[in-house]
């Protein structure tokens, strides 16, 4: 199996290298970059791609490691005995799967997505270190241990929120999204709006670039936040002029509200605009 992208997803070649050497090594894939870049789409483009199943598991700052393997619920067991419930004789009844559990005992290897893994406490690729190493874990209530069928193909994104450690970078493979450049992303555009006015993207994609480059702006806007935009645009049918305009007046893009996402920014393209007209009136 080779990742080439799929007819959704443009995949730049240093991209498919790391994916199919990931798929080759069946070691984790790190995934670093921009928000909005494709990090997590890229799992299920990949499971599409191979036609395998895709599991998800999304982390929350409230997330344990523990819960990716199993729960158990002592609390309702105890409620059952009181009730004389027959299902506490079976601990089995109380012990809630997680997303590893689930794709170790897959009929086939999956694709394991761990979506924004620096979003949990500093500790938790530590304590995933060994299950995904080993790809086994022990069941303590059971005495059991959990094994891998077949070894999934993990890929765990972070939007580097915390550093990661060591121990645990280094049983990775990793890659970094850089953010597309203009070519890249008119490919991605052409993919998503096949038959889009080349002009449209064309002016647009200057101001979309344009606004990057703005000193001092606190969150640039990224790949999926330009193809709202570009959506926007297209549904409200926006003169071209008003892209081509850079009438000082006018310095925040139509629509801004889909590519400028606080009001500090906001706030900074009028301050801009202000400046301008000071400058002009002088």
């Amino acid at each position: 199996m080779k990742f080439s992208g799929t007819q959704s997803y443009v995949a730049t070649e240093d991209l498919m290298v790391a994916v199919n050497a990931c798929a080759t090594l069946r070691r984790p894939l790190l995934v670093k970059g921009e928000p909005g870049t494709g990090k997590t789409v890229l799992a299920q483009e990949v499971a599409q791609a191979f036609n395998k199943p895709l599991i998800e598991w999304h982390i929350k700052s409230t997330t344990k490691a523990a819960q990716g393997l199993y729960e158990y619920d002592a609390v309702a067991r105890l409620r059952d005995s009181q009730l004389g419930d027959e299902r506490v004789k079976d601990i089995r009844n109380y012990i809630k799967r997680g997303k590893l559990w689930d794709a170790f005992t897959m009929d086939e290897a999956p694709i394991l997505l761990i979506d924004e893994i620096d979003k949990a406490d500093i500790e938790f690729p530590n304590d995933l270190l060994l299950e995904l190493d080993r790809m086994e874990f022990h069941v303590y209530e059971t005495g059991e241990t959990v094994k891998a069928q077949h070894r999934p193909i993990v890929f765990i994104t972070s939007n580097n929120e915390k550093e990661l450690p060591d121990a645990f970078l280094r049983r990775c493979f990793f890659h970094y999204i850089k953010f597309p450049d203009r070519e890249t992303m008119q490919a991605i555009v052409d993919v998503h709006f096949p038959k889009i006015q080349k002009t449209l993207v064309r002016e647009a994609l200057n101001v979309f670039y344009e606004i990057r480059e703005v000193p001092g702006l606190k969150k640039k806007p990224s790949t999926s936040e330009l193809l709202d935009w570009l959506k926007l645009l297209m549904n409200e049918d926006m003169p071209l002029e008003i892209l081509k305009s850079r009438d000082p007046n006018k310095l925040i893009p139509p629509l801004h509200g889909a590519l400028l996402k606080n009001e500090q920014d906001v706030m900074l393209f009028e301050r801009l605009a202000f400046m301008h007209r000071r400058e002009g009136g002088a």
